[in-house]
């Protein structure tokens, strides 16, 4: 491709570029450009929203050009405060390490390996001196800091902002300086943080890096933004029952979103809203798993809900001389805790071979398939 076609296909989708202009110049510079990625490692779970923007690097990779991802193993300690309305709290290091060491199988589920470098940016802060921190907070004023969203926002209600959260801009910023970043990419709410590296490489000395952010995918409620912290996601890592099941249980208007911005075309109108969902989830779970494993998955949540017949295979569990209801759900992990249990039974999701049980104090005697929620069975056996 020349310049200008590389431009034309690299910009499709992006929600912004700064600028296009730039960008021309650099490709026609006809060398690999280094296009950076940051992930903060704050579970262990990539999910369908990274997955906007992995694509966008990976059609760099397909023009030549090299990824660059950031683990961003330090600043996760931080957390990074973008949408948020108030202070996260601190992330303790050894499960941040424990996530990160998850996070390069995911990324490669979609890069080139070979056309990929890998960097954790406590490489670099680690080492920093207390004088590292004090000539990098030189570089920014308080009143740039306040021109972003959701500093101003809360600046202006009275809420706190702690200088730690300060430092996260700039940290995310000082990566692309170390990394000789000349494209940096992210969603559209990480557009503050990604101009702040064109200040930095600015100040030293480097040509500032083009910025481009995608568009945010909205989570499975369809209110916010998929997060790994909301619990909101699809997991690049799941298996394709998840993966099937979690899109099935999208919003109709919801799922024209995801075909927009995860497939880059419009859904069928003609087709029935719920033929377009399966193609969608069965697009995706192809994607990570293979088209045999995709149709595998349709095909158990078809007997599941539409013909409402339980799965095939399920865990089982003895019972022996018999549980109690709330201690069962809890016990065998269809229930995260006996509250919870408690409040399925009352809210009667649980059903023991179609027939709901709403006592939770039930002495459960008889094998047969427990079924809790819409999605979770358990085979129980004498």
């Amino acid at each position: 491709m020349s310049p200008e076609q590389q431009l034309e296909t690299l910009a499709a989708g992006a929600e912004r570029l700064v600028s296009p202009e730039e960008l021309l110049h650099k490709l026609r510079s006809k060398r690999p450009l280094r296009v950076k990625l940051g992930f903060d490692p704050s579970s262990p779970d990539l999910h369908l929203g990274h997955l906007v923007v992995l694509d966008k690097v990976r059609a760099f990779q397909d023009l030549g050009h090299k990824a660059v991802i950031i683990i961003g193993d330090y600043t996760a300690r931080i957390g990074d405060p973008t949408g948020r309305s108030k202070t996260r709290p601190p992330l303790d290091p050894d499960q941040v390490n424990a996530n990160a060491k998850t996070y390069t199988d995911q990324v490669f589920k979609v890069l080139l390996p070979e056309q990929t470098e890998i960097r954790r940016n406590g490489e670099w802060f680690d080492r920093f001196s207390y004088a590292d921190v004090l000539r990098l907070n030189a570089e920014m004023t308080v009143a740039r800091l306040l021109e972003r969203d959701d500093f101003r926002k809360r600046y202006s209600e009275g809420a706190p902002i702690t200088l730690t959260e300060f430092q996260y801009p700039l940290m995310q910023g000082h990566d692309s300086v170390v990394v000789h970043a000349d494209i940096e990419l992210g969603g559209s709410d990480q557009l503050f943080n990604n101009l702040v590296g064109r200040d930095l490489q600015r100040a030293a000395g480097q040509e500032p890096q083009i910025v481009m952010v995608l568009p945010i995918l909205p989570g499975l409620d369809g209110v916010q933004k998929m997060s790994k912290s909301l619990g909101n996601y699809v997991g690049l890592a799941e298996d394709a029952s998840q993966i099937f099941g979690k899109t099935m249980s999208i919003s109709d208007e919801l799922m024209t979103q995801w075909f927009r911005i995860l497939l880059r075309r419009e859904s069928d109108p003609s087709q029935h809203p719920m033929e377009t969902k399966k193609s969608l989830a069965r697009t995706l779970v192809a994607r990570f798993h293979g088209e045999a494993a995709a149709a595998d998955a349709q095909g158990a949540w078809e007997r599941q809900f539409s013909q409402r017949k339980a799965p095939d295979e399920m865990p089982e569990l003895s019972l022996g001389q018999g549980k109690k209801l709330w201690e069962l759900l809890r016990d065998s992990g269809l229930a995260a805790s006996g509250a919870e249990a408690r409040r399925l039974i009352q809210q009667g999701a649980v059903a023991l071979d179609g027939h709901r049980l709403t006592e939770e104090n039930q002495i459960i005697r008889t094998a047969g398939t427990l079924k809790c929620g819409k999605r979770k069975f358990l085979r129980l056996t004498p």
